[in-house]
């Protein structure tokens, strides 16, 4: 493939984030359910027009293998919500500046999913074995989501926030949604520089389960990269839009467990098999609007006693 896909398309990127930033939050305020649910529709209708892009210019496989890395990427991300929601709470991040804590955390995200994704690919390429280490590490992830309790999100335990509170002084006001500010001549980090901080280190992690689930799909780095970089630009809408819901989808954590299970058994059995793509596609959406449909059916005790107590 050559490099002007690549050129066109991270031009478009960097046109969409500015765009973003300088004219749909030129000035900083709190995002409103309405307002992130127009935006979550747009980034989710210009990943669909990019994917009828892809359907004529290289056919309907690499299509479908868009399609089905875009949902699965989407989809784990939404557990990436809920600790954003812990992390703004935690630090009590008014409202006001958490648009643009994700903004300069996606850009920083887009730049460490390119790394991982370029030697994912090459390892794969390369070491064939390693598609087998991904899958097994995918199950394993899934597994373990599956068994473990309601995940505990400590962000003062944080490495990164640690060394940066020891090297850097931190002042403890907003500073009107500055990263840094001086006083006495002083350069100081605001809270919000260590907020950007966490949420980039904490992407790290994420980026080791999504990189591996969406190689199970194709290997093609062009498809791979662009399906991640869609998933992760809807992701502040996203986060907008459901943070007053996630509570609600208690099961879904459950359907990105298996997704991830399945994905990981996918990739160690390609070699005797290989699952079409459409099916992947199939059972990824399946498990998804079935731990959704669950959620809404059986709702948590606690949702369930808040309301009856309402």
């Amino acid at each position: 493939m050559t490099l002007l896909p690549w050129i066109l398309f991270n031009l478009f990127v960097v046109a969409m984030l500015f765009l973003d930033l300088c004219f749909f939050h030129r000035k900083a305020h709190e995002i409103k359910v309405k307002e992130a649910l127009l935006l979550s529709v747009f980034w989710t209708l210009l990943a669909l027009v990019f994917n009828v892009g892809i359907y004529f210019w290289h056919g309907r496989q690499e299509a479908l293998e868009f399609l089905t890395g875009y949902i699965i990427e989407r989809s784990l991300s939404i557990d990436n919500l809920f600790v954003f929601l812990v992390i703004f709470n935690y630090f009590k991040v008014p409202g006001l500046y958490q648009h643009k804590i994700l903004y300069w955390g996606i850009l920083g995200a887009l730049v460490m999913r390119a790394l991982f994704i370029f030697s994912g690919v090459e390892l794969i390429q390369h070491f064939h074995f390693a598609m087998y280490l991904f899958g097994a590490f995918l199950i394993f992830t899934g597994v373990k989501m599956i068994w473990a309790k309601e995940k505990e999100i400590e962000p003062e335990k944080n490495i990164i926030l640690k060394l940066t509170r020891k090297f850097l002084p931190v002042t403890h006001e907003y500073d009107n949604g500055k990263f840094f500010t001086r006083s006495n001549a002083k350069l100081l980090a605001t809270p919000l520089f260590i907020v950007l901080l966490v949420i980039e280190t904490t992407d790290v992690v994420f980026a080791l389960d999504s990189i591996p689930a969406i190689l199970a799909v194709t290997t093609n780095a062009f498809i791979v990269f662009t399906s991640n970089v869609f998933a992760i630009l809807g992701l502040r809408a996203l986060y907008f839009a459901m943070a007053g819901m996630m509570k609600y989808f208690h099961y879904l954590n459950y359907g990105l467990a298996v997704i991830l299970s399945f994905v990981g058994v996918k990739m160690v059995i390609a070699d005797i098999y290989k699952i079409p793509t459409w099916a992947a596609l199939g059972a990824v959406g399946l498990l998804l609007a079935l731990s959704v449909i669950a959620s809404v059916i059986w709702p948590a005790k606690n949702s369930a006693e808040k309301k009856g107590t309402t």
